[in-house]
């Protein structure tokens, strides 16, 4: 299975998070776990906020775009479509809570899952937990909006 960010167009395929033609950054890749999304990433050691724990702002970062990802695949799912079909779904953040449950260890790999709770016109909300060896020690509720065509490009 292909990841939901294998099929962003170019003109939006840069983003640090997400994006596959950012070559410095996260490049994250989503894709369906049942009715979940899941991601898996794998801190380097240059993302530590203090010696064995990974930086909050990393987490941020991944629980923002592993949801806007998850909200563009809500979108073509609930359309009954393919993630290569035109016109394109893409969205952006319109907001991100972020609730820090414990350190987050930085020695190993992190699973990011999320689960859609609501798709209502060009919004969707996600809810995302970040887990390390099985344990959630991050979650974050965003609420995505979808961007215009001309958006990018």
């Amino acid at each position: 299975m292909t990841a939901f960010q294998d099929h962003y167009p170019e003109n939006v395929a840069h983003c640090y998070g997400c994006g596959r033609l950012n070559a410095r950054g996260h490049q994250i890749k989503t894709v369906w776990d049942g009715d979940e999304t899941v991601t898996r990433f794998t801190p380097q050691p240059h993302h530590t906020s203090v010696p064995g724990f990974v930086y909050g702002g990393l987490i941020a970062s991944l629980i923002d775009c592993h949801s806007t990802g998850t909200a563009a695949a809500a979108m073509y799912r609930q359309e009954g479509r393919d993630l290569d079909t035109l016109p394109a779904f893409r969205f952006v953040t319109g907001s991100l809570h972020v609730d820090f449950l414990k350190p987050t260890p930085i020695d190993g790999p992190l699973e990011i899952r999320g689960r859609v709770k609501e798709v209502k016109g060009r919004k969707v909300v996600v809810e995302t937990t970040v887990l390390a060896g099985g344990v959630a020690t991050a979650r974050g509720e965003v609420v995505a909006v979808q961007m215009p065509e001309s958006f990018g490009s």
